[in-house]
């Protein structure tokens, strides 16, 4: 499954468009490791627990997006984007896109 965040992928053309589609996951923060990063604010700096929590909620939701997308019999997904919002230590983060099917140029 090809993921782009263009409109277009370079060496094939785009020969259906079968609508948009999604991944999403919603995680939250160990009480343990929030009271850390918490501690990490009064000197500053990365705060390594929240970025490694990111990392694994993009990959599980571009997993998904991609689950997604092959259930529709897609090929690809172009215009891939995410956004996230995070409220009382819960953070969701969504990927989306629309599902193509395409073919070698």
């Amino acid at each position: 499954m090809i993921v782009a965040t263009t409109e277009n992928i370079a060496g094939y053309q785009i020969d259906e468009t079968l609508g948009e589609v999604f991944g999403l996951t919603t995680r939250s923060r160990n009480i343990v490791r929030t009271f850390g990063a918490g501690l990490k604010t009064l000197v500053g700096g990365e705060v390594v627990t929240w970025t490694q929590l990111q990392d694994q909620a993009r990959e599980e939701s571009i997993g998904r997006l991609k689950d997604n997308a092959a259930s529709m019999g897609a090929d690809a997904v172009t215009m891939m984007r995410f956004d996230s919002n995070e409220a009382n230590s819960i953070m969701s983060v969504v990927a989306y896109g629309t599902a193509v099917k395409i073919s070698k140029l």
